[in-house]
C-alpha cells in the first residue's frame, strides 16, 4: 500500500484538502498505473504557526513537503532512477498545480523504502 504524506503549514492547508488528495493519488497513479489507485494512502499534516521552523526560528512560510513510503525493493529495479525521477516530478507537479506555481522550486519529496519484513498490517508482518 502506498502512502503519501503532505506536510504543510496548517493555515496553507486548509480548504485544500480535497484537491490535495486527488493531485496526490493521481501522481502515485500516474507512475504505477489505475490499479495502485485504490491502495493509495493520503495523510495531509497541517502544522500550527510556530511549528515549522529553520535554521533555528519559526517560519511564516515554507512550501509543502511530500513523504512517500514504499518498498524498499523499488530501488533494486533495473528501472529505479526512472521510477524515482518520475514519483519526483509527478509529487511536484501535484503540490504546485494545487498551492501554485511560486512554490514548485522549494517542494521537497522524500521517497523512503521500507523494507517489507519491517512492516506490518492487522498486528501481522507482511511478508514478502
Amino acid at each position: 500500500m502506498p502512502h503519501v504524506t503532505l506536510y504543510a503549514l496548517e493555515a496553507d492547508l486548509a480548504g485544500r484538502e480535497p484537491d490535495l488528495i486527488g493531485s496526490l493519488t493521481s501522481a502515485v497513479v500516474s507512475v504505477y498505473g489505475e490499479w495502485a489507485r485504490s491502495s493509495v494512502d493520503v495523510r495531509l499534516i497541517g502544522i500550527p504557526a510556530g511549528r515549522w521552523a529553520r535554521g533555528g526560528a519559526a517560519v511564516t512560510t515554507a512550501a509543502p513537503s511530500v513523504t512517500f513510503g514504499m518498498r524498499e525493493e523499488v530501488f533494486a529495479r533495473e528501472d529505479a532512477a526512472t521510477v524515482v525521477a518520475r514519483l519526483v516530478a509527478a509529487f511536484t507537479d501535484a503540490v504546485t498545480a494545487v498551492f501554485g506555481e511560486d512554490c514548485r522550486d522549494d517542494v521537497l519529496v522524500e521517497l523512503v523504502g521500507q523494507p517489507t519484513s519491517r512492516s506490518g498490517l492487522g498486528g501481522q508482518v507482511i511478508s514478502p
